[in-house]
């Protein structure tokens, strides 16, 4: 049975002239192991936003039904020489109705499911049985869209903390629904957790969800809070979704200066392991360290996908577990608005989502 719809897809070319548009698609039958899903709903999250329009000048863009024209800066351009020419699918997670199955994985048949496609900007997408799971009945479309990446990568985090032999989180722009997700876990398993916000509306918001240590990062004292949160906590491993400017230095600085309270001087720093991820982009500027933090610290980049298979299949099935377990509470997403296919491409929409700000998170619902 042929399935036929629109897929959207995002392509920059060797001019710097990115577009982003709806095609229409027909739909192979799903393959050994995969299934097909009636997408039902899929959020736009800033890992997707990466793919569809990067740094592109989407202000001054040429907006027309089902399809945007923007042009890239020339370094990005560069940088993105991989791709040139390239139509390439977006929207890494979704939820929707198994419409047709393949060998292997005719269980999923009929029922709705999560999924991560890499491709759920579109009608239908194909997804690998082995990363779908059935949601309950009474969970609709859009409560189990954002199921997989924030939720695991907010699980990801405190997992990595206890692979690396931590004890406490510190995380950046902390009031984001990845990081509202994180102080409930932590609250819940007893993980100390020094959350970074940017408005004193941020620290209310975190600090009603029970969060104890939330820091206005644009306050005249951060620093001196920060010291004092970590040197409290003993958090020294960090998770920074900003990636440029100075704060993952300032993390550090702050990590030696707690770690380094009531110790001998050394010339070489704290001997205590300190250590941020940057794990996003929110901030495309260069990421600048002042070396105020000795020598024995790291700075590394941090993704769901390798961590999911450096931690096994057995750490990974007990957080899926857990995510469906609480999809509607601890799990829970929050959207601005809803739009469908074309309506994510309007001028309106995109200026919006790809703004990036807290409490403005779209779902598409195609």
């Amino acid at each position: 049975m042929a399935f036929t719809g629109k897929q959207l897809t995002t392509q920059l070319d060797a001019d710097g002239t990115l577009t982003v548009q709806l095609n229409d698609k027909t739909w192979d039958d799903p393959k050994p192991g995969q299934v097909l899903i009636k997408v039902e709903a899929t959020p736009i999250n800033p890992s997707d936003l990466g793919l569809l329009f990067a740094s592109a000048d989407t202000d001054n863009a040429v907006y027309s039904p089902g399809k945007v024209v923007a042009k890239m800066p020339e370094n990005a351009t560069r940088a993105m020489k991989a791709r040139h020419g390239m139509a390439m699918p977006a929207g890494n997670e979704a939820a929707g109705t198994v419409v047709a199955a393949g060998d292997g994985a005719e269980h999923l048949m009929g029922k709705r499911i999560a999924c991560v496609p890499g491709t759920a900007y579109g009608s239908y997408a194909l997804a690998e049985a082995q990363m779908a799971f059935p949601v309950d009945d009474g969970v609709s479309a859009e409560q189990a869209a954002s199921s997989f990446v924030n939720p695991m990568t907010a699980l990801g985090f405190t997992e990595t903390m206890k692979l690396e032999g931590f004890t406490g989180i510190v995380h950046a722009a902390a009031a984001s629904n990845l990081g509202q997700m994180l102080v409930k876990i932590c609250l819940e398993d007893g993980i100390p957790l020094v959350n970074i916000v940017r408005s004193d509306d941020q620290v209310k918001l975190l600090r009603d969800l029970g969060a104890t240590h939330v820091l206005n990062m644009t306050d005249a004292d951060f620093m001196p809070k920060l010291i004092d949160a970590i040197a409290e906590t003993k958090a020294m491993i960090g998770f920074d979704p900003i990636g440029g400017g100075t704060l993952a230095g300032q993390i550090l600085t702050a990590m030696e200066a707690a770690a380094s309270r009531g110790a001998a001087f050394s010339r070489y720093g704290s001997s205590e392991a300190k250590k941020v991820y940057i794990y996003g982009a929110l901030d495309l500027g260069p990421t600048i360290l002042n070396r105020a933090f000795g020598l024995t610290w790291d700075l590394a980049g941090w993704l769901l996908t390798p961590f999911m298979m450096k931690a096994g299949m057995e750490v990974v099935g007990r957080m899926r577990m857990r995510v469906m377990k609480d999809l509607t509470t601890t799990f829970a997403s929050h959207y601005k608005a809803r739009v469908s296919l074309e309506g994510m491409l309007t001028k309106e929409a995109v200026s919006e989502y790809n703004a990036r700000r807290t409490g403005e998170k779209y779902l598409v619902v195609p």
